[in-house]
């Protein structure tokens, strides 16, 4: 009994030595440490995954090493096998539609042949490129058929330097359009001078938020995606802090100036100047009179502002009907009070015991 015992405990010791056959090795570092996987479009909706030029899918046949090959889907949409003189049409067609045109070829020569075709190479969808300001810029490897709020929430959303508006630029067809969908892209434009621009479409970031479906397209693989940053405008004078503010999407006067803490009292609020281009990027300026009073009591409307405006605000003179009494109190009361700080320093001291 007493040897029953020892090897029944040598097995259950042997057992738990075993590793376990169900749990995968997971990926670690140099250091050793696991490393956590992200979440990626990348790995998503290969179910659904239709077949383009550039692919490579691997053919097997069981039982006959011969008809085994790996094979690229070429500029036309097809794929070459040996010993089958007619291509097989592989563009927009999953792997399990090719398989069973594959067997029906491969039947010629072979008794019921069992094939299997798995795609290895996906190489037919370029990917997608978000930039500008966005937390992540990155290129977006798409396998699914993904919405512009989806790409811009995996680059991390937009930052603060973001004017609110996100351009969209097509520079590839649609692989494989939908019913009623447009195969090939407006590439591009042609101005009146005979110049030809790529085309591209802009989006509200409000309306994605909004919901608004219009506002929120599929992205095409190859897509370029940039979120617009914000260009400035210049506050200078009498403001409390006098700075460039990145202008966001119909700013007006009243709340750039509110942006740097408001005018200061001194300030001529009926005279304030805007300096603007004439023409983007020139640097000839016209000059725009604002007056903030007459816009906060709502009789002028408020100055919607552009790109690069310079906001100057004066300063009144001392004799203005804002500035009188400080003027008063700072010349006649700051004299009267310094010169009796001045007789009183020269009048003798008495100390009392």
């Amino acid at each position: 009994m007493l040897l029953v015992f020892v090897c029944a405990g040598a097995a259950s010791l042997l057992v738990a030595q075993e590793p376990s056959q169900t749990s995968a090795p997971q990926p670690t570092t140099a250091q050793g440490s696991t490393v956590v996987m992200p979440a990626s479009l990348d790995n998503q909706g290969i179910k659904h995954y239709v077949l383009g030029p550039g692919d490579t899918v691997d053919v097997r046949v069981f039982g006959q090493p011969d008809f085994n090959t790996m094979a690229d889907v070429d500029g036309d949409g097809n794929i070459s096998l040996p010993f089958v003189e007619k291509p097989i049409v592989a563009r927009c067609r999953s792997e399990r539609d090719i398989q069973s045109d594959i067997s029906a070829a491969y039947s010629k020569y072979l008794k019921n042949p069992q094939v299997s075709v798995r795609i290895v190479g996906r190489n037919s969808r370029p990917p997608a490129i978000v930039h500008g300001a966005v937390v992540m810029p990155q290129r977006v490897q798409m396998q699914r058929q993904i919405r512009l709020n989806d790409l811009l929430a995996y680059a991390g959303g937009i930052t603060e330097r973001a004017n609110g508006m996100v351009q969209v630029l097509h520079t590839e067809p649609v692989m494989c359009p939908a019913p009623g969908e447009i195969e090939e892209p407006e590439t591009t434009v042609t101005m009146s001078d005979g110049e030809k621009l790529q085309s591209f479409k802009v989006y509200r970031f409000s309306d994605i938020v909004a919901g608004k479906e219009d506002a929120n397209p599929v992205v095409r693989p190859g897509d370029i995606v940039k979120a617009l940053e914000a260009e400035p405008v210049y506050i200078t004078g009498s403001v409390v802090s006098p700075q460039g503010v990145y202008l966001h999407e119909r700013q007006t006067l009243t709340g750039v100036l509110a942006q740097v803490g408001g005018v200061r009292k001194e300030a001529k609020t009926s005279d304030i100047r805007i300096y603007r281009q004439k023409q983007p990027g020139s640097v000839d300026r016209e000059m725009i009179v604002a007056d903030l009073t007459a816009i906060k009591k709502k009789q002028k409307e408020d100055v919607v502002l552009k790109p690069y405006d310079i906001i100057e605000v004066p300063e009144a003179s001392k004799f203005s009907k804002s500035r009188v009494l400080d003027t008063f109190a700072t010349s006649v009361l700051g004299g009267f009070s310094s010169a009796i700080s001045a007789t009183g320093g020269m009048l003798p001291l008495r100390v009392l015991y």
